[in-house]
């Protein structure tokens, strides 16, 4: 099992979760944050520190979000495993059901605004 971050990061990406994670398991999209499930230790240090409530315990994810424990999956189908987030940076490779989202700076009153 892992933590999956979910829609409420989208266009928000706060990065608290990243200083929190001792293992260097965060990931940056163009457009939200992502967990390597593989990289993950299940430590739980970067849930609580979520300013917008949007990382869950895999088995913890609301049915809202259920998809997003795939669309975290497909986000690494074509990174693997580099074995740090740190040294990827920022990358272009968001999931299309994520690059397809409305942008949260057209619509401020989506979740995680």
């Amino acid at each position: 099992m892992t933590y999956v971050i979910t829609e409420p990061c989208v266009d928000v990406k706060d990065k608290t979760c990243i200083d929190e994670c001792p293992v260097d398991c965060i990931y940056e999209g163009a457009r939200m944050l992502y967990i390597h499930p593989d990289e993950c230790v299940d430590c739980g240090a970067c849930e609580p520190v979520c300013p917008v409530e949007a990382i869950y315990y895999e088995d913890d994810l609301p049915e809202q979000w259920g998809e997003y424990t795939q669309i975290n999956a497909d986000f690494f189908a074509e990174l693997g495993s580099p074995g740090g987030a740190s040294k990827v940076g920022l990358t272009e490779n968001d999931p299309p059901a994520v690059k397809n989202l409305p942008s949260r700076a057209e619509d401020p009153a989506a979740p995680g605004v």
